[in-house]
């Protein structure tokens, strides 16, 4: 059986500092059922391509602040999932990895809910995926107040990225539920740097109230491949973007 690193439950004024994992069989530090936590000065690492290994996974949290960290491994660098609220992140170098991600949330039809999550001045460097929100066709609950901000990506890939249709591999999608988990009021701020992917911009909105109040301001990347352009995708997706950055982001709706 694989098992997880280090696990805090239930933990009050939690400070974790000057810390190194290396390669966990699971995720490497989960945070369940605290408030007020401080996490700084940690070194995280575990081979690109080892599974689930999570660098800082967050649950049924709130008030917690992620700064001054490396964290490189073959899952999410920090996975903020359900009942989390007030998490602030930053400068965090990233990668490789997974990305930060929300979620995945609504799994199964369940109702979850993350909010004020804010993450700035940090790095994702040779990620599969950069600021992810990911939730499960059918849930229920919310996602809101987001703020990406001061963004550097080095070849990562996704760089920003809303999938509400986000399923496991392994499930089929025909076992998907109609609703969506509710995501609002997101922004990405100062974005910079460079994609491997020519999608660097990715909204994958559900059918039905699809995502609300997206904010895309001042995201300027390049292509990591040489002469190659950079282009949004959104479906569902209503905000407002910058007019003259790249990739511009005409996609989203009123």
């Amino acid at each position: 059986m694989q098992i997880q690193a280090l696990s805090f439950h239930s933990c009050n004024n939690l400070r974790v500092s000057g810390l190194q994992h290396v390669n966990s069989q699971k995720n490497h530090i989960s945070i369940n059922g605290c408030n007020d936590v401080d996490i700084s000065h940690l070194k995280i690492t575990a081979p690109e391509e080892s599974p689930n290994t999570d660098g800082i996974d967050i649950s049924a949290s709130n008030h917690l602040h992620i700064h001054d960290s490396f964290i490189g491994t073959g899952d999410d660098c920090v996975a903020i999932n359900g009942f989390s609220s007030y998490i602030n992140i930053s400068r965090v170098l990233c990668g490789p990895g997974h990305g930060i991600s929300i979620g995945s949330l609504g799994k199964g039809g369940a109702y979850e809910t993350v909010e004020e999550v804010h993450v700035e001045d940090c790095t994702f460097k040779g990620t599969m995926n950069g600021a992810r929100i990911k939730t499960w066709k059918g849930g229920r609950g919310y996602a809101r107040k987001i703020s990406f901000e001061r963004i550097r990506m080095i070849n990562a890939g996704n760089p920003i990225i809303i999938d509400q249709t986000y399923v496991n591999r392994m499930a089929a999608a025909s076992t998907a539920s109609s609703g969506d988990v509710e995501i609002s009021d997101v922004s990405y701020k100062g974005v910079i740097g460079s994609s491997t992917d020519a999608r660097a911009v990715y909204f994958n909105c559900g059918d039905g109230a699809g995502c609300r109040n997206i904010v895309v301001e001042d995201v300027e990347m390049t292509s990591a491949v040489a002469g190659k352009q950079l282009f949004a995708v959104c479906n569902n997706a209503h905000g407002t973007s910058s007019a003259d950055r790249s990739p511009r982001v005409p996609c989203l709706l009123p």
